[in-house]
């Protein structure tokens, strides 16, 4: 009898739990705060956030401009570039030790991003580092020197595992001699190239206000807050021109499955990948949600998988669509089977609606919102990729149906071909895929034939031409004004 009567008040427990889980999203979301919009006379646009009683302050800079700038044969530049803008480890030093905070120094494809962060009291002393970083970049023959030295040196300490390598050789085979191939550090040899008069170039071409935002939030005010920029950087020269587009798309990658050398080793790493979406695209959720649901399914396919992932790469153009794994070499084929079995069902059927809600609860992005970091970067990322704001992004995502996740299937899978990569020992690998795929060795010799026919998750990839591909397509009404990424000649 005491079973019958709580039968009910567990239903009811169980739907209202559902019910919070179901409004969570939108709940966190629309209690993120707006910032203050300020913006200097030279263009820099300022977002701020007091939090009265908050003992520190976060300042997040981003110069909207990054790797995929790299002069052709000198990758690392804007990287080099990031680097001496506080070339001196006493700076450092200083906002660690004596502030309690950071300094630091991110360079991706898109972007330069400046943080530092310190003690609220300290602000005007902050914003002065800031200024002798921007305004009066030390860009002396001694310090070109010196930070390029210390680069080569972390480059030749580094040593890429077979994860990595194999991360960089997929890029590498989808994307051609596309910017986005290159990795964002350079090399041990293109850094070696990089003379003094490029990152001269690069500074006077990117390295200014009207390219550039800054989010504040901690405790100080507005008033405090705009009087230093206003002294401390409103002297940054303004560029007058910001560069176009001239990127050209990458060919179609070569679809036969290339393997890479890393002797005496029983497991094998590999990847597939074909282009994704850019960060302003309308289907970029739909792909985030996609690349969760790939994960599942492969991972029910192939439960030997180790260290699986799937993920989107969105970039001002449109990135990558990785998937990865380890595997022992004996499984290396039925691992890239299974893959792109997972690939062609998301493009021949519809992804079920418990699929859907498991990959939207598992990834939701509400509540990384709490953090002040990830607050500015979201804010960083709705002014460099003209987003909407955060409500309606998140109306976009709790919206999304299976309907619209095959949809976006079929675009990115469904007459792509697919550059296929194995990293393992080339001598196993080529033995055991050979008799049932068209491989190649990197390093070996091709002999001369008619090209393979490219294979994609469904038909044939069609021949497509090199079109200049000026901006981001199918970008979403409210995302207007997106400046795409340059290269400069």
């Amino acid at each position: 009898m005491k079973t019958v009567q709580l039968f009910p008040r567990t239903l009811l427990i169980l739907a209202l739990i559902g019910l919070i889980n179901g409004l969570l999203p939108q709940v966190s979301f629309a209690q993120t705060p707006e910032p203050q919009r300020e913006q200097l006379l030279n263009g820099l646009r300022i977002l701020l956030l007091n939090r009265p009683g908050d003992p520190n302050v976060l300042l997040k800079l981003r110069i909207n401009s990054g790797a995929a700038f790299d002069p052709a044969g000198k990758t690392g530049t804007m990287a080099l570039l990031g680097d001496i803008l506080f070339p001196d480890s006493a700076t450092h030093d200083y906002f660690k030790e004596e502030m309690g905070g950071r300094l630091e120094v991110e360079t991706n494809y898109d972007a330069i991003n400046v943080t530092l962060q310190g003690r609220a009291a300290d602000y005007d002393r902050i914003v002065d580092v800031m200024r002798a970083g921007l305004v009066t970049t030390l860009l002396t023959p001694e310090n070109v020197t010196k930070v390029r030295e210390v680069r080569i040196k972390a480059l030749k300490e580094a040593k890429p595992s077979a994860a990595e390598i194999a991360n960089r050789t997929a890029a590498e085979r989808l994307f051609g001699n596309f910017p986005y191939a290159n990795a964002p550090s350079g090399t041990i040899e293109t850094v070696s190239r990089i003379e003094r008069a490029d990152l001269m170039l690069a500074r006077d071409k990117f390295l200014s206000p009207n390219n550039a935002t800054l989010v504040i939030i901690g405790g100080v005010d507005q008033r405090r807050a705009m009087r230093a920029l206003r002294q401390l950087l409103g002297g940054w020269r303004k560029s007058d021109q910001l560069i176009p587009a001239t990127f050209r798309q990458p060919p179609q990658a070569d679809p036969r499955t290339l393997i890479a050398n890393v002797p005496g080793t029983q497991t094998t790493e590999v990847r597939l990948a074909t282009r994704g979406l850019a960060r302003a695209d309308r289907d970029y959720f739909a792909s985030t949600l996609l690349a969760t649901i790939a994960s599942n399914r492969w991972q029910k396919l192939s439960p030997d998988l180790k260290g699986l992932f799937v993920r989107q790469e969105a970039h001002v153009l449109p990135g990558m669509f990785l998937m990865g794994a380890a595997v022992d070499n004996a499984l290396a084929g039925a691992a890239l089977g299974s893959a792109r079995k997972v690939l062609t069902s998301l493009v021949d059927s519809p992804v079920l609606a418990l699929e859907l809600e498991t990959a939207r609860n598992g990834s939701t992005p509400a509540s990384v919102l709490a953090q002040n970091d990830a607050m500015a970067n979201a804010w960083l990322d709705i002014q460099a990729y003209a987003l909407p704001t955060i409500n309606e992004q998140t109306s976009a995502w709790n919206s999304l149906t299976p309907a619209d996740l095959q949809r976006v299937a079929a675009r990115l899978f469904g007459e792509t071909a697919i550059a296929t990569v194995v990293v393992g020992n080339a001598e196993d690998l080529k033995t055991r895929l050979a008799p049932t795929m068209n491989i190649e060795v990197l390093g070996e010799a091709t002999p001369k034939s008619a090209e393979p026919q490219a294979t994609t998750t469904s038909g044939p990839a069609k021949k497509r031409p090199l079109p200049i591909l000026p901006a981001p397509k199918n970008v979403n009404p409210l995302m207007k004004n997106t400046r795409p990424v340059t290269k400069p000649d």
